[in-house]
């Protein structure tokens, strides 16, 4: 069973110095910096008791309430980025889980935490804010191409949860449809289009996910990733 190891939250704050030479110590705005919690937290509708989101246009919301992250990917990033001090949060997770990885979990797949009910929502899909943190430029696409991206939780039934709960599988509806694929999907293939057509058609996937692999489909659209992975300034 896997187990919810760590649980960060944190407020929007400002980050950087005025007038630094490096544009990526300038300063700028977000919830991305965690810190650890220790006892039992509230989970709402939309986050975690203590939580916020600076950008609420591509980040929080019902869809993405629990920002997810592997336990299991931490050793790996800590030796390819010469980082041995990365700890749990470090890629701006609420919920760091053991036990779980992206070919393991679906979408859709309910879990129970604590007293809490979370559904998966989408893959989480990195933002230039987490090279920003780390003052590495390539990174962001970096854990986008590796696969190794986590996925967010919409939440169910609101509830207490705490580090240590089991999170226990409640129901898997697409067990086929796992967060490895729909990344594959989304950045990888995009020349299939009866894939997109497929995943889109899954109830339980986000509403901006939908809104992207339809635009795919009906227009030939793709968003500008470029502007996501690489940011004002970064």
């Amino acid at each position: 069973m896997a187990v919810l190891a760590s649980i960060q939250v944190g407020r929007p704050r400002e980050i950087g110095t005025e007038g630094a030479a490096d544009p990526m110590d300038r300063p700028w705005v977000s919830g991305f910096l965690k810190d650890p919690v220790a006892g039992p937290v509230a989970l709402g509708a939309t986050n975690l008791d203590g939580d916020g989101q600076a950008d609420l246009v591509h980040h929080g919301g019902a869809d993405k309430a629990v920002c997810c992250y592997p336990a299991s990917h931490y050793p790996g990033w800590r030796l390819e980025l010469g980082l041995p001090e990365l700890a749990f949060g470090a890629f701006g997770e609420n919920f760091t889980i053991d036990g779980l990885v992206e070919p393991d979990v679906g979408i859709g797949d309910v879990f129970r935490v604590g007293g809490a009910v979370v559904q998966v929502s989408q893959p989480r899909q990195p933002c230039w804010k987490l090279a920003r943190r780390w003052k590495i430029k390539t990174l962001t696409l970096t854990v986008q191409e590796s696969g190794r991206t986590g996925w967010y939780f919409r939440v169910l039934s609101p509830g207490l949860v705490a580090a240590g709960d089991a999170v226990e599988s409640i129901e898997r509806p697409h067990p086929g449809w796992t967060i490895a694929e729909a990344n594959r999907i989304m950045h990888r293939d995009k020349a299939d289009r009866d894939a997109a057509a497929a995943l889109a058609a899954l109830p339980a996937l986000s509403a901006s996910w939908k809104a992207t692999l339809e635009n795919r489909i009906r227009k030939g659209v793709e968003p500008d990733a470029a502007r996501r992975l690489e940011g004002a300034g970064s």
